[in-house]
């Protein structure tokens, strides 16, 4: 049981009109549910603004304003009790020299996920084990587990893994939107036919080590053999259905039924693209190219005077060129399709945030109680809340955990 007080934002929703004067009225079913569950994300690309001059996790972002949409002030008003932040590396270039500069960029990532934690020792907490999620929290903290996206930091030595284990790594994927050493991406063309030889590797080590596996991004065909060859559960830490939108980042019904008769997990991702149509506008394309070339931006990693003018420019190529937004509805239609297909105890919860995800009426943590009364309204019980905000994840964490060495 969480022992944190009620968010605001669910206080002011259960008040009376009058709420500062008025007794408040009981909290509304779906309320009780969020302040109970151990609420969490599975994929944060929040790490990537930890080495931003002037950013700091303690103070209150927006998402408007500087683009951020992850912070310890919005997570207490979601609700939100902590989640995987992830160490995501670009997919360069191939080679022992690049390997190399993948190594060191996802140890300085690292690093400074544990820099922020140590600065607010107050407010955060490392997990390490899914147990620690919930000591965590009657330390009255918020937890960061450590994931990898995009395996290209042990591409060229698998054995690096143990070296990330030992920095708290406890989720990992193979690969991002290239093909890599490890693995075929599901946006790129096939060229190992799922795995490498060190892809296969990949998945015996994360066993060996108790890592969860996450498919999230990969090929169907690596999907297939990490369920063929993983002695754990395997996890989606960022995925949608492609039975609502046919995307290759989504996944098909006969993969999520397979997922789920493994004993794992697809956290539903909260990235437009991915779950409505966007169309092609050549011009709209040439015009964000231009743009991020003329800030010199040359990944997700950006200054503050970059972020701002990215944020500037991009708003006047929107009003010229608009392309149509996810929104709510659209979901919670992937989410609910998900549950009537793999069922409650296979479902989970990603925004993708401060990686790209957003969608109108989820564009940040603050809106993360809105999930909860959506599934409450289509008749789903306090318990199976608990199970998608963080017991389903926390689940398959614990059985990679007990899958360890086997």
């Amino acid at each position: 049981m969480r022992r944190f007080a009620l968010p605001l934002a669910l206080l002011l929703a259960s008040a009376a009109p009058h709420a500062l004067a008025a007794k408040a009225k009981p909290l509304p079913a779906w309320a009780t549910a969020h302040r109970d569950a151990i609420v969490l994300d599975t994929h944060y690309d929040t790490p990537a603004n930890f080495h931003v001059s002037g950013w700091d996790m303690l103070d209150r972002h927006s998402a408007k304003v500087d683009g951020s949409q992850v912070d310890y002030p919005r997570m207490v008003e979601g609700g939100v009790d902590g989640g995987f932040f992830a160490i995501f590396t670009p997919q360069g270039a191939r080679g022992p020299e690049a390997n190399a500069k993948a190594r060191d960029f996802g140890l300085v990532r690292a690093s400074e996920i544990h820099e922020m934690v140590a600065k607010h020792g107050d407010k955060f907490a490392i997990a390490l084990t899914a147990d620690d999620a919930q000591k965590i929290l009657d330390a009255k903290k918020r937890f960061v587990f450590l994931s990898m996206e995009n395996g290209s930091p042990v591409a060229g030595d698998v054995g690096l893994m143990s070296a990330f284990y030992a920095l708290g790594v406890r989720m990992m994927g193979p690969v991002h939107f290239l093909n890599n050493d490890l693995a075929d991406s599901a946006t790129d063309k096939s060229e190992w036919g799922g795995l490498s030889p060190a892809g296969k590797a990949f998945v015996a080590e994360a066993n060996r080590l108790g890592i969860v596996l996450d498919a999230s991004h990969a090929s169907d065909q690596v999907l297939d053999q990490m369920l063929a060859l993983s002695k754990a559960p395997i996890i989606l830490s960022h995925s949608g259905c492609k039975a609502i939108f046919d995307n290759p980042r989504n996944i098909d019904d006969d993969h999520l039924r397979a997922l789920a008769a493994k004993g794992g997990v697809i956290q539903i991702n909260a990235f437009s693209n991915y779950m409505v149509p966007t169309p092609k506008i050549p011009e709209r394309e040439a015009a964000m190219g231009a743009l991020m070339k003329s800030i010199g931006m040359t990944g997700r990693d950006m200054s503050p005077e970059q972020r701002k003018a990215f944020l500037k420019g991009k708003a006047t190529i929107d009003a010229k060129w608009p392309v149509p937004r996810a929104n709510l509805d659209d979901y919670m239609k992937h989410m609910l399709h998900a549950i009537e297909v793999a069922g409650i105890d296979h479902v989970g919860v990603s925004g993708d945030f401060d990686g790209g995800g957003g969608v109108d009426g989820m564009n940040d943590v603050t809106d993360y109680p809105a999930i909860t009364q959506r599934l409450m309204a289509a008749g789903y019980s306090k318990a199976d809340v608990a199970k998608v905000w963080g017991g389903n994840a926390l689940r398959v964490l614990r059985a990679a955990e007990a899958a360890k060495g086997k």
